[in-house]
């Protein structure tokens, strides 16, 4: 349903966080490079996923990441349209996509 006209490869991380380029914790990152001539990236914690299945659910669990990658991709097509990322309203765009997702699957 998205265009991704710049590969934008996502790794799945067996750690708890990543780290951002500004030495940072968070579950997940967006590479937002200076120039269209090197590759962004889409990063995604995933070790935390046994705490969050058992607080939350199976599908709940998987669903957090789900929704971090929407995040993360609201942000690569920030990056793809105007050269810079931001936050306001990014949360309200992953909602959607995660709803929209939703849609298709009976489970994630």
């Amino acid at each position: 349903m998205y265009d991704f006209p710049i590969r934008v490869p996502a790794y799945l991380l067996p750690g708890e966080h990543v780290v951002t380029m500004h030495g940072e914790f968070a579950w997940a990152s967006f590479f937002a490079p200076w120039s269209r001539d090197v590759e962004p990236y889409i990063r995604i914690a995933t070790g935390d996923y046994p705490q969050r299945e058992s607080e939350c659910g199976r599908d709940d669990a998987l669903a957090s990441f789900i929704h971090s990658m929407s995040h993360e991709v609201v942000h690569y097509q920030q990056w793809v349209k105007t050269g810079r990322i931001w936050e306001r309203g990014v949360e309200k765009q992953a909602d959607k996509i995660l709803e929209l997702y939703a849609q298709t699957v009976d489970r994630p």
